[in-house]
């Protein structure tokens, strides 16, 4: 997996790869310059475009000075630097950077207040005035240069991070930074770059490599880690010779009322399609002819006010949640599960159940699964006005519960019971459906049946239920959770 760096351990690497590769400073920014450049010239290729480069008297600054003297030679006219002169202190590599332009045709103007800048009339805008380590909002000129910037409604792209933007930590609530259409982030993206408050800063952003020494920065200790294919490649196992449908396991899917049994069909469709040897569907009695009308290899366990999981043994995972429904008699239900010695998988009308019954919290087995979205996961932990304090608490809890807690949205965090952030990026906009939460149940049921250990068959749940909406999406507007759990398989496949 990939280590996620702050701003504190970016800035020990960019000094490390210099110490030891050696490489002098002014060609590290170099390096990133071009990293920024070759980019930057796959979306705008057309030379014919103004370019206006606002430049702080920072190292971001100083990458800007850089972007601007090659963006010079490959063919771009029209550029105008901004000199952002709100502080006193320059860097000595922007200062480098800065006697190199002087020597070029391009023109430059001295910001010394917001106030200078009369109006913007270049086609495409990139941001280099401050790079990450803000903490606080901007301030003074700050925002008000960036008020301007954003009210031109140029394109904007920035320098490894809006200027504004926080890289970690508490993100404000009125974010008042530049507003940037794409940010070329240099060897790792920004931790908050996964939250959706990253949406008021950038509408898109891409990893550019500039060389910084990779085993330095994967030896740091964030808490925070990026999944990657190579991760999900790792862990699945294929399937051998003379394995039969014991091998795979049992997974029990406890699902369905009688208007949601839609959603029971739907875990049990993708628990099939995800390998496990033998499903059961935990369903009410009026369910049968849907089940068995739907799929014909889901056995069926039919459930009623009284129905209580005997010989829960032969189960390798048992789930629960998916339409369900709240009431008397399946609170009674879930608080039966508790005795059993097996890990639970509770999504949906669970996680409700036990918001309204937390004391049942202090008795979930030992490295049980929980998939709230941010709704549900606020109801059982509390209100929260931020992610980066909904992150927090989800990995206290998942270290004080001993659970493993899948906590759901375009980027899916998985906390394990170690207290470490582990970051899904796959999944697509088209999945925003009904019924996906009910797909990811089923998938990782059937991982965990298969007997993977509970936080791997998150990740591969999480990770292999985004990359087919992913592969779906490429052909349609909108994916339907039928067609993600019916793709399952396929994508295994592909990875393997």
């Amino acid at each position: 997996m990939q280590t996620l760096l702050t701003s504190a351990q970016m800035r020990k690497a960019d000094e490390f790869t210099i110490a030891n590769t050696p490489i002098a400073s002014i060609d590290l920014m170099e390096k990133a310059a071009r990293a920024f450049v070759h980019s930057f010239l796959r979306d705008e290729f057309d030379t014919y475009k103004s370019i206006a480069i606002f430049c702080g008297k920072g190292n971001n600054g100083g990458d800007g000075l850089a972007i601007a003297h090659l963006l010079l030679s490959n063919g771009y006219n029209n550029i105008k630097v901004y000199l952002v002169n709100f502080s006193e202190k320059q860097s000595a590599d922007f200062t480098i950077n800065l006697q190199r332009l002087e020597e070029s045709r391009c023109k430059k103007v001295v910001l010394n207040a917001a106030a200078d800048l009369k109006s913007i009339k270049s086609d495409i805008i990139i941001d280099a005035i401050l790079g990450s380590g803000l903490n606080k909002p901007l301030e003074g000129e700050y925002a008000a240069l960036a008020r301007l910037i954003n009210q031109s409604q140029r394109k904007v792209y920035a320098v490894d991070v809006p200027t504004g933007f926080f890289a970690e930590g508490r993100l404000p609530k009125e974010y008042n930074g530049i507003k940037a259409f794409k940010t070329i982030c240099f060897q790792r993206p920004k931790i908050n770059f996964f939250l959706p408050e990253s949406v008021q800063a950038t509408t898109q952003v891409e990893v550019v490599a500039i060389g910084l020494d990779e085993h330095f920065m994967q030896k740091q200790t964030s808490g925070f880690y990026l999944i990657e294919q190579s991760d999900v490649k790792n862990i699945l196992q294929p399937r051998r010779l003379f394995s039969h449908k014991g091998t795979y396991g049992h997974a029990l899917i406890i699902a369905g009322n009688t208007n949601t049994m839609g959603a029971a069909l739907l875990s049990c469709m993708a628990c099939l399609h995800t390998g496990a040897g033998l499903t059961t569907a935990c369903i009410p009695p009026g369910g049968l002819i849907a089940l068995n009308t739907a799929l014909p290899e889901v056995m069926a366990l039919p459930r009623d006010e009284y129905t209580r999981i005997e010989h829960p043994g032969k189960y390798q995972a048992i789930a629960v949640g998916p339409g369900l429904g709240v009431s008397v008699e399946n609170e009674r239900l879930m608080e039966s599960l508790m005795t059993f010695d097996c890990p639970l998988i509770i999504d949906a009308d669970g996680l409700n159940i036990l918001s309204e019954w937390p004391d049942l919290l202090g008795k979930l087995p030992a490295h049980s699964i929980l998939t709230p979205h941010m709704k549900e996961f606020d109801r059982l932990f509390g209100s929260h006005d931020n992610w980066w304090d909904r992150l927090q608490t989800a990995k206290e809890q998942a270290v004080k519960l001993q659970v493993v807690i899948v906590l759901k949205n375009q980027f899916t965090f998985i906390c394990t019971t170690e207290g470490e952030v582990l970051i899904n990026s796959t999944g697509h906009p088209a999945m925003a459906q009904g019924g996906m939460g009910d797909v990811l149940t089923g998938v990782i049921a059937a991982f965990l049946a298969q007997k993977y250990k509970p936080a791997d068959a998150a990740v591969l749940g999480c990770f292999v239920h985004g990359k087919t909406g992913d592969s779906l999406a490429q052909h349609k507007f909108v994916v339907t959770a039928s067609q993600v759990a019916a793709g399952i398989a396929d994508t295994i496949q592909k990875l393997m």
